[in-house]
């Protein structure tokens, strides 16, 4: 008879389960798309420089000794591996979800019956003997324990888990990439202080050329060969340069406070070394093929997981449209006197029982959480495609920009040498008379500016190979 129902209850369950799914509203599925070009250039070199790491691919030592204070120091990482302890302890919820709890109880109370009730007639109506009557206020004490676990039939709850876990993974992935930007934008400031250090050194040269050149106008002047006109110009470019060295020194201390809030620490001088900058030689970079990039760049990483996660998501949102099974059962003594509380079997009180619950009518919530899961699966998908993209182009990007700036930086090079002789050239036609004040101003401006421009260069250079060594997913490893 006891089989019988039981059967006849699963029956239930699966009659209720299959409406149920008919039931289901429909979905827009996408697939992501994870094809990329065979190579980023003509070369297929599987080489790829991403798995050097920080210490080897930058030369540098004060560099290589900033990165790994910030890797210590800095706040923003610091909250991330925050987010990944969060993460972690969210595993170990869903986790408890799956394993069924048990509770301790341990009660006391009293509790007296109205006589015109059920059970305070029933008492009064009962032929009981002389001192063994219920008390009027009955005490109540007990202790016991109380378990309760839902059977996962549809891996709701393992699919949570598991959902659980991959954004787990991805918010490791989200540190590495963290580390990664930190590292590039570090270096990033650090070549471009070094830049404004170099930067400084040539204005106050020029400065320094320019008062000599000021000198000789007054001299000029007061041999009647030049006019108070070539006087003021000479002096206002010296004014000018002075200007911009003020003007350098302040984006020097800019930039050396971006460096020390990446350090979390208050400003302080940055260590350096400013004499070798013009001959830092940027390193040969290996890009590798475009596919090692799924696997290489964090971001693409931690846009996978999430993807997976919000695959899950989707199916646990699916089960609920199905019945759970929970199962409860109790065991524990109780007894109006303390005295009575161990008696065995009088005292001892035991449960068992199992429901099925499953929406009916009330649907509407559900089928709410189940579109909204897959309309977030479909941002992840797109999100996941878009990061491929993302970090394809940043590299064919950057390529592409290190061979015009060898190339602009082979040309301005050219071009500086040209005008520090020219300068020469300007100064001694000056004095024979074959050349106007005008044409030595202008020349020691453009030599100036020729300067200046061949550093940015040199510096961009220098950023370029960090922002590809960052887009080929190098530094976190």
């Amino acid at each position: 008879m006891l089989k019988n129902s039981t059967y006849k209850g699963i029956g239930l369950i699966w009659i209720c389960a299959a409406y149920t799914a008919c039931k289901l509203p429909e979905l827009t599925q996408r697939t992501e798309n994870k094809q990329v070009p065979s190579s980023f250039s003509s070369l297929n070199d599987t080489l790829s420089s991403n798995t050097l790491k920080y210490q080897e691919f930058f030369k540098d030592p004060y560099l290589v000794n900033l990165i790994d204070n910030a890797l210590k120091n800095n706040q923003e990482l610091n909250i991330t591996l925050q987010e990944i302890e969060i993460a972690r302890n969210e595993i170990r919820i869903k986790k408890g979800e799956l394993l069924p709890t048990l509770n301790y109880k341990i009660g006391a109370g009293l509790e007296k019956v109205g006589r015109y009730t059920s059970s305070g007639a029933g008492d009064a109506s009962t032929d009981i003997t002389p001192g063994r009557a219920v008390p009027e206020v009955l005490p109540d004490y007990n202790f016991g324990l109380q378990a309760s676990w839902e059977a996962d039939i549809w891996h709701k709850l393992r699919n949570s888990k598991q959902a659980a876990v991959n954004r787990y993974l991805s918010t490791v992935a989200g540190k590495n990439f963290v580390v990664s930007n930190l590292i590039a934008e570090i270096a990033n400031s650090y070549y471009e202080l070094l830049a404004q250090d170099n930067a400084l050194e040539i204005v106050r040269k020029n400065i320094d050329l320019q008062n000599n050149a000021l000198e000789l106008m007054k001299i000029q002047k007061q041999a009647t060969r030049v006019t108070e006109l070539a006087v003021r110009k000479f002096e206002a470019e010296v004014l000018s340069s002075k200007s911009l060295e003020f003007d350098i020194q302040q984006k020097i201390t800019e930039t050396e406070n971006r460096i020390n809030l990446l350090l979390a620490r208050y400003p302080q001088p940055i260590a350096r070394d400013k004499e070798k900058f013009t001959d830092l030689v940027p390193p040969a970079i290996q890009t590798g093929i475009p596919a090692q990039l799924l696997a290489n760049r964090p971001d693409i990483k931690q846009a996978e997981f999430e993807l997976a996660a919000t695959k899950l998501d989707v199916k646990a949102a699916k089960a609920q449209f199905y019945p759970s099974l929970g199962i409860s059962a109790g065991l524990g003594f109780q007894a109006f006197n303390p005295n009575y509380l161990l008696r065995t079997p009088e005292s001892v009180l035991y449960s068992l029982a199992a429901d099925v619950v499953g929406p009916l009518i009330n649907r509407n919530g559900i089928k709410a959480e189940y579109l909204n899961a897959n309309a977030k699966q479909l941002q992840a998908v797109y999100n996941y495609e878009r990061s491929i993209l993302t970090g394809y182009l940043e590299v064919a990007n950057q390529l592409s920009n290190i061979g015009n700036l060898q190339k602009s930086y082979d040309l301005k090079l050219r071009q500086v040498k040209a005008l520090g002789q020219s300068i020469e050239i300007a100064n001694d036609l000056f004095k024979s008379a074959r050349a106007d004040y005008f044409e030595v101003l202008m020349t020691q401006r453009d030599a100036l500016q020729s300067r200046l421009e061949l550093i940015e260069t040199k510096k961009q250079q220098l950023n370029a190979v960090v922002n590809i060594y960052h887009a080929l997913g190098g530094g976190w490893n």
